[in-house]
């Protein structure tokens, strides 16, 4: 185990200082401040992914900022994807020669985030806390799991990941999932859903790892130290993200 700790040390020191100042900015529990860090951090995640789908379409920051900004105003921001979409539907029906790939930077990452948004909005800040608790209880469970038992590999596309890695960090994901829990949600609610949204964490973290080997690229990014770009820490979330509102509003 101090092997792992000690091979990891640029890894742990990075997670530690993104946690800090993640749970600095839900304290503090800003709608401004958390509008403005998805934005930032949307920003990053559609630079990388124009490098994952091999694109360098300039106009989609434009696109972005105006979608973005009107999401600040719009109560239900994720409706702001299919507004968005048909502009760009409507732009590239009457110019013939809008890159139809600007689609794919819309559907990930941009509308993850937007669901991010409006889970904040609906639910508060402790919903996003929970959300982190789910999906670093996955990471962390699979990784140290993985590493120290892993022997049954899960799938083609992530050779590193394990049967038993992801089991792992299932198990821990709903355990500390329960215990983080937002208000006015039964037991049983609380364990289905961080269950599920553990789960589809894993494969928001594998849908990034297939588009990474599409791309023949080891990360997205290298913003982050030990971690890689925005899209490699928080591939989980924009899955997980979307999964809880949707299980969020079906239950409460």
């Amino acid at each position: 185990m101090k092997e792992i700790i000690k091979s990891s040390s640029t890894r742990i020191k990075t997670g530690i200082a993104l946690i800090v100042a993640v749970l600095l900015i839900g304290y503090i529990d800003s709608f401004f401040l958390m509008w403005l860090f998805f934005g930032g951090l949307l920003v990053v995640a559609i630079s990388e992914s124009q490098k994952l789908y091999k694109t360098e379409i300039d106009s989609i920051y434009l696109y972005t900022g105006v979608l973005w900004f009107a999401a600040y105003f719009y109560p239900n921001p994720e409706d702001l994807i299919f507004v968005i979409a048909v502009i760009y539907a409507s732009v590239l029906a009457y110019t013939k020669n809008l890159d139809k790939k600007i689609f794919l930077p819309l559907l990930y990452p941009t509308a993850s985030f937007l669901f991010l948004l409006t889970l904040y909005v609906e639910y508060g800040v402790m919903s996003l806390l929970w959300l982190l608790v789910i999906v670093a209880g996955a990471d962390i469970g699979a990784y140290f799991v993985g590493r120290g038992m892993g022997k049954t590999k899960f799938c083609e596309t992530s050779p590193n990941k394990t049967i038993e890695g992801v089991a792992g960090g299932l198990l821990f994901a709903t355990i500390f999932g329960v215990f983080f829990a937002i208000d006015n949600i039964s037991t049983i609610g609380a364990i289905v859903i961080s269950l599920v949204v553990a789960l589809a964490s894993v494969f928001g973290d594998l849908f990034e790892s297939y588009l990474k080997r599409e791309a023949d690229v080891k990360d997205s990014g290298d913003i982050l130290p030990g971690h890689g770009g925005i899209l490699d820490r928080t591939d989980g979330y924009l899955f997980g993200g979307i999964i809880m509102l949707v299980l969020l509003r079906a239950i409460m």
